[in-house]
């Protein structure tokens, strides 16, 4: 995950969802991707909530990404924190092999090791819940879809939208395919020819559509946020859930706090230790010292 100070009550609430409910917490170790100047007081922070937790913070580099972001349709979505999922095989050390890859607004409400134990058939490198329904022809731009050289890409395969908050990454078939590198070409060709609006979903969707390990959608009951330019409420989708994810603008935080909660934001409310740690108040005279 990644720890950004404006999503740290996100962050604290996903982990203390993960704790909760798995069955074996002394086996999840966190790997933590900050940038340079919150590193310590974030580490710091997470100490003081989970004395016990098992987890490592690394330093992303955020200049090495941001040459290469274009603005999209949400500023959020330029944060070069946002990209550090591309660099997760340079970040953590070669002897990680695997990992869950989560966003800071989700809760988990099932064992994350359920998660943990999907196989990735073949050579695919990721599993994540796809979804062959969407029309995705919308996540790319009229001139991607108009020029036969880009297109093609997607000649070959069925591609289906996956949502890249959630998903389990083989990082050692990562390396081999050098999938970091050709994430950053396409985001190279977006700064020339603007062939999609969204952030660093697009890029993902381009590597790796089509040829995605499916996951059961209850391992991703996204778009909880409303979309990307509206806060609207939404409500979960029908079947069982495993983990809720408050993808788009509207986080759950912040609506309980302005008292414009949707009902499903009542679901994050009981992992919240906001209003019940010290901890944060710490954490910001931290950053104040910065």
């Amino acid at each position: 995950m990644t720890l950004d100070p404006a999503y740290l009550r996100g962050t604290v609430s996903a982990v203390h969802s993960i704790l909760k409910h798995t069955s074996c917490p002394q086996n999840v170790f966190f790997h933590f991707i900050a940038s340079g100047p919150h590193h310590g007081p974030l580490a710091k922070t997470l100490s003081s909530v989970f004395p016990s937790l098992s987890f490592k913070v690394y330093t992303f580099d955020e200049t090495i990404a941001k040459n290469l972001i274009s603005s999209s349709i949400r500023q959020a979505l330029d944060n070069p924190l946002n990209y550090a999922r591309s660099y997760l095989s340079e970040i953590l050390s070669t002897c990680v092999h695997r990992v869950i890859y989560l966003d800071s607004d989700v809760i988990v409400v099932d064992d994350i090791k359920k998660l943990w134990k999907v196989s990735l058939t073949g050579s695919r490198t990721i599993g994540a819940p796809e979804y062959c329904h969407a029309n995705f022809t919308k996540y790319f731009s009229d001139r991607f879809w108009s020029n036969p050289k880009l297109s093609s890409v997607f000649d070959s395969k069925t591609p289906c939208y996956f949502n890249t908050g959630v998903m389990v990454i083989d990082l050692e078939r990562w390396r081999e395919g050098g999938y970091t590198r050709k994430i950053e070409s396409w985001m190279r060709i977006q700064k020339e020819e603007r062939i999609y609006e969204l952030g660093s979903l697009p890029p993902f969707l381009l590597v790796f559509a089509g040829e995605i390990e499916a996951i059961d959608h209850q391992w991703n009951q996204h778009g909880l946020g409303g979309d990307n330019v509206v806060s609207s409420c939404r409500s979960l989708h029908p079947g069982p859930v495993s983990l809720i994810h408050w993808s788009g603008k509207g986080k759950p935080w912040v609506r309980l706090d302005d008292g414009k909660a949707c009902p499903v934001d009542y679901l994050w409310a009981p992992y919240d230790l906001h209003k019940s740690q010290r901890q944060y108040l710490q954490y910001s005279q931290d950053l104040d010292i910065l």
